[in-house]
């Protein structure tokens, strides 16, 4: 069969990079639509998966929009031309490439306030694939599997934390470190929502780096690292989870990596706009089971994150839960080779639903 996957930011890529290997090992052909945003060619070309950029978008909103007109001539063009059997991807792109070829298209979504992509994706998709902590209701074609996007990659049967990553980012053994993720919101997700001032980004680092080595990942690059204790995050993209994975915290005003720690057992704290009492069920769960604290106030952050980077004991504990937590999650690579191979079609494969989300996360 043959198989078109887009990946439009960097986390598409890790979702579907063991799939494509997998498709391609199986004797598939499989082309990636990527679109030049962040690391997402970087990624590919480290991962050696067979792609085609549809075009660029830079972290601002206005490129989203300036861009499109190009990018869906070229995706639609480059769609037909490889005339695939079956499309995957994550919104109106992939979506409206299926729709112009006459390709059935699946879906995995997770990002629930996303609703004005909904509305213009989720009718011309053959099957919706969410998180089974996802609140909204997609319609017919709309079913849940146990786990979250990430478990595609961060899976325990797909993850394993490197050993050498202190040596790699010039760190001794006993040293502390934190990871700080800075959004960049210009994606179309993102058209109302706000991270830390730079003010309290910097307030931060500085707070952060009195009990830890901290490293930055700041998508917007608005931060000069020069003027405070803290690091760039230099290694390859491709090694993030793996530095994630050996440090003391995360903290975060982004969504995915927040997720992403979680999943390796790292102590996490997010905060943005959209922490409150209509928050994401990914989140919620996730401070449910005590892996991750959702914080709208900034001196709540500055509170928590001096008291999980003073805790050593504290990475046990929530490695521990991590474990126990992720004993029922699916591995998500293998749902989607199996959904890939059946043509879109879900009925039977195990591990998919279509009831209501996890009790306790309202459908609205």
């Amino acid at each position: 069969m043959r198989y078109v996957l887009f990946t439009n930011t960097p986390a598409h890529v890790h979702l579907y990079k063991h799939v494509v290997r997998r498709l391609l090992d199986g004797g598939h052909r499989v082309l990636v639509l990527a679109r030049e945003y962040g690391c997402t060619l970087d990624l590919l070309e480290y991962y050696d998966l067979p792609y085609r950029s549809y075009g660029r978008c830079d972290t601002t909103k206005r490129s989203l929009i300036r861009n499109l007109p190009e990018q869906y001539a070229t995706l639609i063009r480059e769609t037909r031309r490889f005339d695939p059997d079956l499309i995957f991807g994550m919104g109106s792109y992939s979506a409206h490439a299926g729709l112009s070829s006459g390709t059935p298209t699946v879906l995995v979504l997770d990002s629930e306030p996303t609703g004005l992509d909904h509305r213009l994706s989720t009718p011309f998709a053959r099957t919706i694939l969410t998180p089974h902590t996802f609140r909204k209701d997609l319609g017919e074609s709309h079913y849940r599997f146990t786990g979250y996007k990430e478990c595609a990659y961060l899976h325990p049967e797909v993850f394993s934390p490197s050993t050498n990553v202190r040596d790699r980012l010039g760190l001794g053994e006993e040293v502390p470190y934190a990871i700080v993720r800075f959004n960049a919101f210009g994606s179309h997700h993102d058209v109302h929502a706000r991270g830390f001032t730079d003010e309290q980004r910097y307030a931060l680092i500085d707070h952060l780096s009195e009990h830890a080595t901290v490293f930055v990942s700041d998508e917007g690059c608005g931060i000069d690292l020069e003027a405070t204790e803290a690091r760039p995050f230099d290694l390859h993209p491709a090694e993030l989870h793996q530095a994630l994975a050996g440090a003391r915290l995360l903290v975060a005003d982004s969504q995915t990596i927040v997720t992403e720690a979680a999943l390796v057992g790292t102590p996490a704290i997010r905060s943005n706009s959209f922490v409150g009492d209509d928050d994401m069920g990914n989140f919620i769960e996730l401070e449910r089971n005590g892996l991750v604290r959702n914080l709208r106030e900034f001196d709540a952050v500055l509170e928590a994150a001096t008291a999980f980077a003073t805790d050593p004991a504290l990475g046990e504990r929530v490695g521990r839960r991590r474990l126990d937590y992720l004993g029922g999650m699916v591995n998500l690579t293998d749902l989607l080779v199996e959904v890939a191979e059946g043509g879109g079609e879900v009925e039977g494969v195990r591990g998919i639903r279509r009831d209501s989300p996890t009790p306790g996360c309202l459908v609205h």
